[in-house]
């Protein structure tokens, strides 16, 4: 799947022949996916097992308990953070509980570094709440870091970018495909935001081989169905839990308490503790959604099988 667009899919038959578009409603389908149409090529009949997948909670009114895959079959996850506007640690330690979920790898990359004078702050404090995972810088622009963000789809791999709007995603997509075919615009200079440029995800492929998927602004970034992605994304609050005297421990008053005893000598910043806790206690809210939406699907009779994140 190349293209996602309203009710249609562009797919890849070969590399040598333009996308067949076909029909894809019905069809739980994103970009990256392999699938099988009929021999009219009229519509999506199947698609094949991912073996990974991005997937966060639908983000409107009315579906928050369903899933949404913004794209599948993914080896690297870029999550990009531009430069030019103060570190966000918390949409980070989102981004990271649904990239180290989707089963590919997650890779920080800090854009717009011909526009700084100095990244180390930004790259410090992003660091610290990114433990065991790449950070690097790059410039669309200037081709800074460019080259090193390519070799990531060496061996055809894909690699799949996300980030909010105005980071200057399609100004790096146009660098890592060396030429201009992502639209971009100026951002706001107030605030450094900018708008959608990207209105439909795609997967690109690459000059050297491998496969960019570029996808729109992800504004919202909701928590779906966590495996282990809040313990891989915590693994250093993890770390600490394991020498608290009980193991049910709360990390709050009891006795013995690894992490408390870090944030009180400076260890561990107490809003690193605060956000593991509130994600948890949205990914137990979420839970306890889906099991209301599969009962009720129960009662009228609509058996409606639980999504699991990379599988169909």
């Amino acid at each position: 799947m190349s293209r996602l667009d309203r009710g249609w899919s562009s797919v890849l038959v070969s590399l040598d022949e333009l996308p067949v578009r076909v029909r894809n409603i019905g069809a739980d389908v994103a970009v990256g996916d392999f699938v099988v149409f009929g021999a009219d090529e009229e519509r999506v009949e199947h698609v094949l097992d991912r073996h990974s997948a991005f997937v966060r909670r639908a983000s409107f009114e009315g579906n928050r308990a369903e899933a949404h895959t913004i794209a599948a079959n993914i080896d690297v996850v870029m999550l990009l953070h531009g430069l030019t506007s103060p570190p966000n640690q918390r949409r980070l330690e989102r981004e990271l509980v649904l990239a180290w979920d989707s089963g590919a790898r997650p890779v920080v990359v800090l854009t717009k570094v011909d526009l700084v004078d100095d990244p180390a702050p930004t790259l410090a404090a992003l660091h610290d709440v990114a433990p065991g995972v790449d950070i690097l810088v790059a410039s669309g622009i200037t081709g800074d870091g460019v080259e090193v963000l390519r070799g990531y789809a060496a061996s055809n791999a894909t690699i799949a970018l996300l980030g909010a709007s105005g980071v200057g995603k399609s100004t790096l997509v146009n660098s890592l495909v060396r030429h201009g075919r992502m639209i971009t615009a100026e951002v706001r200079e107030g605030d450094q935001r900018g708008r959608h440029t990207t209105t439909a995800s795609e997967l690109i492929r690459l000059v050297e081989g491998g496969w960019l998927i570029d996808t729109p602004g992800v504004r919202a970034v909701s928590l779906w169905s966590s495996g282990r992605g809040i313990e891989n994304a915590f693994a250093d609050v993890f770390e600490l839990m394991d020498h608290c005297r009980f193991r049910d421990c709360k990390h709050d008053n009891e006795p013995d308490c690894a992490v408390s005893a870090a944030v009180a000598d400076g260890r561990l910043d107490p809003k690193r503790l605060d956000s593991m806790k509130r994600l948890v206690a949205e990914e137990a809210a979420l839970e306890a959604e889906q099991r209301a939406q599969e009962k009720a699907l129960d009662k009228r009779g609509v058996r409606k099988p639980r999504a699991v994140p990379g599988r169909h």
